[in-house]
């Protein structure tokens, strides 16, 4: 499933290549994603223009001349791509007045499509209001993390990946933090010291930004905005159980923790 980084790998490509032409023509699919696509509200867009790419947690959100928004979900497989449409899978495309194609692509179709129509639907989108802090944001901070894990339970593997106390914190960037910061995914959250509270923020932050300078992690079905990212390269647990530690040699394990395959060194850990 493609997590933050992945995303904002898209999002990216999504604002250095979005033009501001035109939309001429809008195909709309069938098949229904995680909800049916709306057919009028996404046909009604032709002549409509995209001004800009934004992120929210996994959200893409696709500014429009308009004042409205289209929110993307990818799902386990989605993505969006400029490219002719008509290949398997496809599920909308938009054709500009300058000859080109915004294509989204979801074979597993987990993926979501929205159209926003004013500010108001965004704040008032079920999506979006219950979202806790970007973690890349100064709002995510060793204060805020000690508040709220002060009485929590769960272990802090899942706090970290609860979106309403930070967004995007996905299970692959969690482990790694983790392993980073030296903290057993499976500690309760309010037996965290407050200093590996704070290097684990301050970790959660590094491996997002390592991760999206490298694109992201080409994990499944997810193949990136091109090529992939390259991030995966640079894994120290995830997906390693049964490898030896690159740190201290012992065999990374790893455990299910919220239904998710959970990787750790029980030493370094």
């Amino acid at each position: 499933m493609p997590e933050l980084p992945e995303v904002e790998t898209v999002r990216g490509a999504m604002q250095r290549h979005l033009s501001d032409q035109p939309i001429t023509h809008v195909h709309v699919g069938a098949k229904p994603l995680r909800e049916p696509l709306p057919g009028p509200a996404l046909r009604a867009l032709s002549g409509d223009r995209f001004t800009a790419a934004r992120r929210r947690a996994k959200f893409l959100l696709l500014d429009l001349a308009s004042g409205g928004t289209l929110l993307v979900h990818l799902g386990m497989s989605g993505n969006l791509l400029f490219r002719t449409r008509g290949e398997k899978h496809d599920h909308l495309a938009f054709d500009f007045a300058d000859g080109s194609t915004l294509v989204y692509n979801d074979p597993r179709r987990f993926g979501l499509v929205l159209v926003l129509h004013s500010a108001e639907a965004e704040r008032d989108c079920r999506y979006l209001r219950h979202l806790g802090p970007e973690p890349l944001s100064r709002a995510f901070n060793a204060a805020y993390l000690q508040a709220r894990c002060h009485s929590r339970k769960t272990p802090i593997k899942i706090a970290i990946m609860d979106n309403p106390v930070v967004v995007g914190v996905g299970n692959i960037y969690a482990s790694e933090a983790l392993f980073a910061a030296g903290v057993h995914p499976a500690t309760p959250s309010a037996q965290v010291a407050p200093e590996q509270l704070s290097q684990l923020v301050k970790e959660i932050k590094k491996v997002l930004r390592a991760a999206i300078k490298k694109g992201g992690t080409t994990i499944s079905d997810y193949r990136g905005s091109g090529d992939g990212g390259r991030f995966q390269q640079q894994l120290k647990v995830y997906g390693r159980a049964g490898t030896d530690c690159r740190v201290c040699r012992t065999p990374i394990e790893n455990l299910y923790l919220g239904g998710r395959n959970t990787f750790y060194c029980p030493r370094c850990q």
